[in-house]
């Protein structure tokens, strides 16, 4: 059950990651990435591994997207 709890905080913070691709947005990332890493946490709670590792892609390609715009753009 903590997967799939998981799962569902990994999808919305993915889901409001999609806009910040456009410039000038990237610093909404601040607030994505420790949602994504709290997803992690509650999914390392869980018997099952798939909740846990897709919070943790969402969270890497949050910071990968904070890292090439500077943290801010």
């Amino acid at each position: 059950m903590l997967s799939v709890l998981a799962s569902i905080i990994g999808i919305a913070a993915l889901l409001l990651m999609i806009p910040t691709v456009v410039p000038f947005l990237g610093w909404a990332n601040w607030l994505i990435v420790p949602i994504a890493l709290l997803g992690a946490v509650v999914g390392s709670f869980s018997s099952y591994n798939t909740g846990r590792n897709f919070c943790l892609i969402v969270a890497a390609l949050g910071i990968i997207r904070l890292f090439i715009g500077g943290g801010i753009i």
